[in-house]
Parts: structure tokens; C-alpha cells; sequence
């Protein structure tokens, strides 16, 4: 569960906070719990995902705005980082009830 919430950290302003949370919590527990392997792979992938959805999509905005248009992307930008936040309260809910969770739209980048 810690690995799902500790994406959260991105939240009180530590940068990347949402990808180093997952990846210290797995590196940490690993090899104790099996289900944290497991959990963290998805949590840590899956905001990988993220944060490179919402670059691509900010990128996009800005370029976009030389033509009037960016702003339109904007609300998508805001939208894809409030699926991650909501994933994650989700994903971290089932690993509480012992549940495996795949989170949807997840590249899988580790293995």
C-alpha cells in the first residue's frame, strides 16, 4: 500500500516525488515482501507513465499556444495528473485489501 501512496509525495512540492516515492518504498521492501515487488513495479511504472504523459502534453500546450490553440491542452494536462492521483488512492486501496492492481494506460519500462 505504501508503494501506491508514496506517489503522493509529488503533492507537498518534492520534485519527481510521485516516481522517487514507488521506487524507494520498492527498493526498500522488496526482497521482504513479495506482493511489495510486485506493488511497486506497478506504482513506479505507472507514474513514469504519468509524469511523461503530462511532459508531452504541457510541451504540446506551450508550442501549441504560439498558435493560439495550447490552451486547449491544458485541461488535459490537468486531467491525465488527476487520473494519477486517483489511480494511486485506488491501486493503494486494493493492496490494503490484499488485491493485485493493474493500473490501466501503465508502459511497462520495469520489469
Amino acid at each position: 500500500m505504501l508503494c501506491h501512496l508514496s506517489a503522493l509525495a509529488a503533492l507537498v512540492g518534492i520534485p519527481f516525488g510521485n516516481i522517487l516515492g514507488p521506487l524507494i518504498v520498492w527498493q526498500i521492501k522488496k526482497n521482504e515482501f513479495p506482493s511489495v515487488d510486485a506493488h511497486g513495479k506497478a506504482a513506479l511504472n505507472f507514474q513514469i507513465t504519468v509524469t511523461i504523459a503530462v511532459f508531452i502534453g504541457a510541451v504540446a500546450a506551450v508550442l501549441l499556444s504560439f498558435f493560439c490553440v495550447g490552451f486547449l491542452l491544458i485541461p488535459l494536462v490537468l486531467l491525465i495528473g488527476l487520473a494519477g492521483l486517483v489511480f494511486a488512492i485506488i491501486a493503494a486501496i486494493k493492496a490494503s485489501n490484499g488485491e493485485e492492481y493493474k493500473y490501466p494506460w501503465s508502459l511497462e519500462l520495469v520489469k
